[in-house]
């Protein structure tokens, strides 16, 4: 059997890598790379499905990571890097869609199910609104990706004006990347802002917690995956040689991951601020 396996790879003119210690190494670094993106967010999507609530993920951080990879998938082709980086930017591009669509449908339930109590229990303290609210509630129009209105933006009420805005964005980027690939200070340009963005990616989460004074909704699970994980590619960027900007933005991403650890630690024990439902002003409904 040993022998056959031996003259396969002959006739193919393939040969096996020399297993070797370091070899071993390299593979599990890589691997790690490629999937261990995914796994912070392994924890937060079993919460959201558990208690069909994304109130408390921002999905901004869904938008950070999105345009970061796609982003960094044009930036390869103007100055090519490891293959493992690469592919974990096709992979964090899927897993942040399946993200998006579960807080979409999730959202979507939350909404119908806010118009069931509204009107089917009239006791129901926490959803008294004014009689003009009640109208906007019954009615209110879908947010939609081509109405173009900047207030909604990437709070959309379906998953296909996500996926529309990604296409046109993709479609642009090739675009101006294939009309400018050959300027250094584009490619060096494109690079700088997809590490910068990814490195931004907890800033949203940031954000979310300090305006709901709470971090409850957030999977702590998931920051500390982004602690370890953020720590380990930075140092395998610096490791590996990888372009400054990696390494340096990989810096960046520790600082924002241990300040939401400490907001956890600020916030325990709170609860989140009620949103207020206000209704429009009557110059406002027609």
């Amino acid at each position: 059997m040993d022998n056959l396996i031996y003259k396969l790879f002959q006739n193919f003119q393939l040969s096996l890598p020399e297993l070797s210690l370091s070899n071993l190494v390299s593979w599990i670094a890589s691997g790690s790379i490629m999937f261990g993106g995914i796994v912070p967010y392994i924890p937060q999507y079993l919460q959201i499905k558990r208690t069909d609530n994304a109130d408390g993920f921002s999905t901004y951080v869904c938008l950070a990571l999105i345009l970061a990879n796609l982003l960094r998938i044009l930036f390869w082709f103007g100055h090519p890097f490891e293959f493992p980086l690469l592919a974990q930017s096709v992979i964090m591009l899927a897993t942040m869609l399946v993200m998006l669509h579960l807080c979409t449908q999730v959202k979507a339930m939350q909404e119908i199910s806010t118009r069931k109590r509204k009107f089917t229990d009239p006791n129901d303290d926490s959803l008294k609104t004014s009689s003009s609210s009640q109208q906007l509630l019954v009615a209110s129009p879908l947010k939609a990706f081509i109405d173009f209105d900047a207030r909604y933006f990437w709070q959309w009420s379906r998953f296909r004006d996500y996926v529309l805005f990604l296409a046109v964005f993709t479609l642009t980027g090739a675009l101006v990347n294939y009309l400018f690939l050959g300027f250094f200070v584009y490619v060096e340009l494109i690079g700088f802002l997809a590490v910068f963005t990814e490195a931004m990616l907890g800033s949203p989460q940031f954000y979310r917690n300090l305006q709901n004074k709470s971090t409850q909704g957030m999977s702590v699970q998931m920051v500390c995956f982004w602690l370890s994980g953020d720590l380990f590619k930075t140092g395998y960027f610096v490791v590996n040689e990888a372009p400054m900007q990696f390494w340096v933005c990989g810096i960046l991403q520790v600082s924002i991951d241990v300040a939401i650890l400490l907001q956890v630690y600020c916030y325990r024990g709170q609860q989140p601020r009620r949103k207020v439902v206000q209704a429009p002003s009557s110059a406002h409904i027609s």
